[in-house]
């Protein structure tokens, strides 16, 4: 079947419907990568279909080799080579659609699936049975069902597992109405509230126990059936936008309608709902259809929140999580059963929703069908230049989102290279929040970030371009790569809670994801390389000028090399205009253009007054940009820290985010500083300056998601200083992290209008040292170790 005709069919509008169903996405978009799926699942609902498959991914990557300089070298040689070479990985793709497009969906899929070796299609859902025949027909694929409630609680462990703003609260009246909950490290237990045709509550354990501990016959069935019996209504959705036009108080007898205000003895106010429907037994009296949709509406949540509560009481749970159908993401239903909540448990509990509920049943259902793959032994993140994100269904709500939302979903889901765990030194993981600013709950931060994002997109498409001078169709993939960011924010300009909370970091981790779409996964390759070469020329006469100052006059003249090295970001655009407009501004011009002390957050006199005390143990180190920030910036520091006895563990990118130096970039540096200074050589064969990946791929830093061989290592090494240095990772992400050890946060402020909010003014520092509370440090005078 042609991509047109594909198109045509799903045009097809039920006349049942008032909804237009013309769908705004090519299928080649939704059904992606259909060439090289392997595995399918199937979630059937009464309105809803959900498909999943495994897909295999064919992507570039950019390589790194070291050149043989065991040869003579001629001026200009480069240090290392760059090619772009081809790698697969592991995707999970599911997509929610309306059963009335199954039929032609399935024909779609049919046509483009290629691999032959799938035999089998998990099914799950009440409708599973009603479209077996026609998926075996369709698919020539062996139906295999799965039992829906494991499947269901399945489905809730892995996106609780793997997505990082999965869970929220829903608040109407706030300035954003969905507030995002971080995952809690360990996820169990929880209570769980289905809510499809009755209500069903679990009590989740861990990965594979589970029980059943109640249930109510009144629920989404309830309203959909009475709302038809009552309002001649027979859609669910419809029902629902005739409850959110409605005013109960009109239908519901209320305390103060029979006793004339509150009953102040039985702490009962007078709005509280003291008889539902209790006003409709009015002789001579007609109730409209909304009143009567919002009575009911408030009277099933009302009976649903409360048996919800009974039960987290019994169980001593405080995550209690809300699913089903009836929940849908729509505003109103979220809104009654969060008010019923809080109600009561007098706020002790709060009601959190999902934001891939809909998808839980075959996410379940396709895990049943992969264990053989183990997919729960890997870290998995959301792909959001695949994913459609969350939709609001507020009818005010930007209704060409809605319409759409309303026709296909799509969540796309990488298999990540490394497991991801918790840097072991956070002291309390639970309350650990990366970012600093919810630019969702803050409109003027966000516009101006959303506006700082688009103003940098033509230079973002330029370099991409200049990074593939081979490849001639690079020029029309990074216009594709345009487009697509650019759909991206305006997305997020109307629902900033697409992707959970939006902050700097996820729309710099979303232009990651777009470039990677298109095969530039390192835009910034060439001008790495070529600033590395140059600023290695200068290292040597760098330590050596340090060597000749004074102990104390090395320890702050260290800092502020290390400051004057992080100017150098090419993600900052009061910057790169600088290195484009004048190629000679280097490290001296740097530091000349960094504020004098005391700087907006100074912190230099107890970390030097730490200095004086014996050495640190071991630092983990997470470094930030490639060229004169790691060479001149962070090698002379680390290089006194490791002739002060300190183990020192460098930790970067395992891939390439801007101008971030990544891990197999840093190898190869490392070995060539090493091949022209001793204490660096040493440290090296000793064991004493160790490399390791961060398992992150951004130009900010999520504690809570590092690679679990650093977190081994943290261990190991004992580590007892962490340092984080430059705007992303300590500024934008772990401003207010708090740490078991003492820490270093380190950054120049390159953004005028952040410099402004913080109380500065452009290329202030921010200088934090921090030793947690109760931490002893001895400071007693010696003489320290002056570098060799």
């Amino acid at each position: 079947m042609s991509t047109s005709k594909m198109a045509a069919g799903c045009e097809r509008v039920d006349s049942s419907h008032s909804m237009d169903k013309s769908i705004t996405l090519p299928p080649d978009e939704i059904f992606r990568n259909l060439e090289n799926a392997k595995r399918f699942a199937i979630d059937i609902g009464g309105s809803l279909t959900k498909l999943a498959y495994y897909s295999t991914v064919q992507h570039k990557v950019a390589k790194v080799r070291s050149f043989d300089h065991t040869a003579k070298e001629t001026e200009g040689d480069p240090l290392y080579e760059i090619s772009m070479q081809e790698e697969v990985s592991a995707r999970l793709h599911f997509i929610k659609f309306e059963n009335a497009y199954i039929e032609t969906c399935l024909d779609f899929i049919k046509d483009h699936l290629v691999n032959t070796d799938t035999k089998v299609i998990k099914a799950t859902g009440g409708g599973a049975h009603k479209f077996k025949d026609l998926i075996e027909k369709k698919l020539k694929l062996r139906v295999d069902k799965e039992d829906e409630m494991t499947c269901l609680i399945k489905g809730c462990n892995f996106v609780l597992r793997n997505i990082t703003h999965e869970a929220f609260v829903y608040a109407k009246h706030a300035d954003s109405e969905f507030r995002f909950q971080n995952t809690h490290p360990d996820i169990f237990p929880y209570l769980l509230i289905n809510i499809g045709s009755g209500v069903s509550i679990f009590k989740v354990e861990s990965e594979d126990t589970f029980e059943r501990v109640g249930g109510s016959s009144i629920g989404g069935g309830t309203f959909w059936g009475l709302g038809a019996l009552l309002t001649k209504t027979k859609r669910f959705d419809e029902l629902l936008q005739l409850a959110s036009k409605g005013q109960h108080t009109n239908v519901d007898m209320l305390v103060k309608d029979i006793y004339g205000g509150s009953y102040g003895s039985l702490g009962l106010t007078g709005d509280l709902i003291a008889s539902s429907f209790g006003k409709s037994a009015t002789p001579d009296k007609e109730f409209s259809k909304e009143d009567m949709a919002k009575s009911l509406l408030h009277m099933i949540s009302n009976d649903i929140g409360q048996l919800a509560c009974l039960y987290a009481r019994l169980h001593n749970l405080t995550r209690v999580y809300f699913g089903g159908f009836f929940i849908r993401g729509h505003p109103v239903t979220m809104h009654t059963i969060t008010y019923s909540i809080n109600f009561f448990t007098k706020g002790e509990v709060q009601a959190l929703f999902l934001r891939h509920e809909g998808y839980l049943g075959t996410i379940g259902a396709f895990l049943k069908g992969a264990e053989e793959d183990n997919p729960n032994q890997y870290s998995w993140g959301e792909n959001y230049a695949g994913s459609s994100g969350l939709m609001s269904t507020s009818p005010d709500l930007n209704p060409m989102q809605r319409a759409r939302s309303g026709t296909f979903d799509m969540l796309e889901m990488d298999r990540l290279e490394r497991q991801l765990v918790n840097l072991p030194l956070l002291q309390d993981p639970s309350s650990y929040i990366p970012d600093t600013v919810d630019l969702s709950e803050d409109a003027l931060a966000r516009e101006y970030w959303l506006y700082c994002f688009e103003e940098a997109l033509d230079g973002v498409v330029k370099r991409a371009v200049a990074s593939q001078p081979d490849l001639p169709e690079a020029a029309e993939r990074a216009e594709k790569f345009r487009h697509k960011y650019q759909h991206k924010l305006q997305t997020l300009r109307h629902q900033p809670f697409a992707y959970g909370s939006l902050t700097v970091r996820s729309l710099l981790d979303t232009r990651e994801h777009c470039l990677n779409e298109f095969n530039f996964p390192d835009p910034y390759s060439k001008i790495k390389q070529g600033e590395n070469d140059l600023a290695l020329k200068y290292f040597q006469k760098a330590v050596k000028s340090l060597g000749e100052l004074s102990w104390e006059q090395r320890q702050f003249a260290l800092v502020r090399g290390l400051l004057a090295g992080n100017v150098f970001d090419w993600g900052a655009k009061a910057v790169s205009d600088v290195l484009e407009s004048d190629p000679e501004f280097g490290f001296e011009h740097a530091k000349l253009q960094l504020e004098e002390r005391p700087w907006l957050v100074d912190a230099y006199d107890q970390w030097l007054k730490r200095l004086k005390g014996p050495p640190h143990k071991c630092a983990l180190f997470f470094v930030d940009n490639s060229g004169i920030d790691i060479i001149l910036g962070v090698f002379p520091f680390v290089r006194e820290l490791l002739c002060r006895g300190t183990e020192v563990v460098l930790a970067s990118n395992s891939s390439p985010a801007l101008n971030d130096v990544t891990n197999s970039e840093l190898q190869i540096l490392t070995e060539r500083i090493a091949a022209m200074d001793l204490v660096i050589q040493s440290a090296v064969k000793e064991d004493r300056l160790t490399l390791v990946q961060s398992g992150s791929s951004s130009p900010c830093l999520d504690l809570s998601r590092l690679d679990k061989v650093l977190a081994g290592v943290v261990r190991e090494r004992h580590v007892d200083l962490v340092i984080i240095e430059g705007m992303g990772r300590a500024i934008h992400t772990n401003y207010y992290a708090i740490l078991s050890c003492e820490s270093l946060k380190m950054a120049v402020i390159k953004n005028s209008w952040l410099a402004d909010r913080l109380g500065g003014k452009l290329f202030s520092v921010v200088f934090k040292y921090e030793v947690p509370p109760g931490h002893k440090t001895t400071t007693l005078d010696h003489v320290p170790v002056t570098p060799s």
